[in-house]
């Protein structure tokens, strides 16, 4: 007896599970874009009943307020487009050098609080907790007002070597004034970098070819200063003239001049940022297997080598994609800046708010700012860690 072939039927589309996940994204979406052209709506109604409309041709206007710091040309007479930028510039060297020394300071704070000497690792804990437990505001507005501006005057400047003055007007340092020649040797800086760059390109192709490790860390810095450094020589004229700091009046003058704004939101920063940065250092190190150091001393590698040459590339992997968000907290958190004056982005913004009434425009570029600056930080951090994760293949 042969059994009926059975005829497959269509499942409906209300019970499609396919179908079902599609319909539902769909509908989320719809709702999404459907709050969000209400409030758009409703938005431009509001600003249309006070005779404002959406636009960014204000930012032509002339913005007559000065800025204490800027590193571009600026004045009164500028736009204000000129003063938002003079903004974007002081947060992104805010938030470089930051980065930077924060990083400095918590791999030293994360390998200190792992450390077998019971006074380091207690006093690299006391210091990592009691900033954590601090919020960043009140640690900024202490750190501006209860040492930067308790300097001494000017006249009664503390001198260091090189010298630095510290007072309550700013950080007097020595710096270098561009000469005829600095722009010719910017040229050769460029040119260095990029035959640098070539080296470490063909060290890398040939290792993988050869099979053994190039040493592009060594030879690649090394051509480019040797590159730089013929350049220094053979120009007419050296492209930088030291320029030193002295007391002018009730002033500072030459140098560079550091203002306590700037001093106590960058060391504010750092300083914050690097207690969070040492536990993600101490946890990377400590995910590393200990069979790793214990053949790392059977081959008779010192602490120093055992911690450079097998500790801390393995625990790369680990650090990087905590260290990032670590990154990005710092970025944002330069905002803060506004309470201790300091001209940063959001600072300027909330002046021009005040003096053109375009709240909306000013708020939505100050986010596209940030909303950037993380976007290229992250897609750096990222591309690092892909490349960490080839070099341990």
């Amino acid at each position: 007896m042969q059994t009926p072939i059975r005829t497959r039927q269509s499942v409906p589309l209300w019970r499609d599970e396919r179908f079902l996940k599609v319909a539902g994204q769909v509908i989320f979406a719809l709702v999404i874009a459907s709050i969000a052209y209400l409030l758009l709506r409703n938005m431009v109604e509001g600003l249309r009943r006070q005779g404002t409309v959406l636009g960014l041709s204000f930012l032509s206007q002339t913005s007559a307020f000065d800025i204490g710091e800027y590193l571009i040309e600026y004045s009164r007479n500028s736009s204000y487009l000129r003063a938002f930028q003079v903004g974007i510039l002081n947060t992104l060297l805010v938030s470089l050098l930051g980065i930077i020394f924060s990083t400095i300071l918590g791999i030293v704070l994360g390998v200190a609080s792992l450390s077998t000497n019971i006074l380091v690792n207690r006093l690299s804990r006391a210091y990592i907790e009691f900033i954590r437990n601090i919020p960043l505001l009140v640690l900024l507005i202490f750190w501006y007002s209860a040492v930067f501006l308790k300097l001494p005057r000017v006249r009664e400047a503390i001198t260091l070597p090189g010298p630095t003055y510290l007072t309550n007007r700013g950080v007097g340092i020595p710096w270098g004034v561009p000469t005829a020649t600095f722009k010719t040797y910017l040229w050769v800086l460029f040119i260095g970098l990029a035959v640098a760059l070539l080296l470490a390109f063909l060290m890398v192709r040939r290792g993988r070819q050869t099979g053994r490790t190039p040493l592009v860390a060594l030879w690649s810095p090394l051509l480019f200063l040797g590159i730089a450094t013929t350049g220094w020589l053979v120009l007419p004229a050296p492209p930088l003239e030291t320029s030193l700091p002295y007391v002018k009046g009730l002033n500072l003058d030459g140098g560079l001049i550091l203002s306590p704004e700037f001093m106590a939101i960058l060391s504010g920063l750092v300083l914050y940022t690097a207690a969070f940065i040492s536990e993600v250092v101490r946890a990377g190190i400590q995910s590393v297997a200990k069979g790793q150091l214990e053949a790392a001393r059977a081959l008779g590698l010192s602490s120093f080598e055992t911690l450079r040459l097998v500790v801390f590339p393995q625990a790369l992997r680990v650090i990087i994609p905590p260290l990032t968000s670590q990154y990005l907290n710092l970025t944002k958190n330069s905002s803060l800046a506004i309470a201790i004056g300091y001209p940063d982005l959001f600072y300027v913004s909330n002046t021009i708010i005040n003096q053109s009434g375009r709240a909306v425009e000013m708020i939505s570029l100050v986010m596209l700012s940030y909303l950037i600056m993380s976007l290229l930080t992250s897609a750096f951090m990222n591309w690092y860690n892909q490349r960490v994760r080839l070099v341990e293949r």
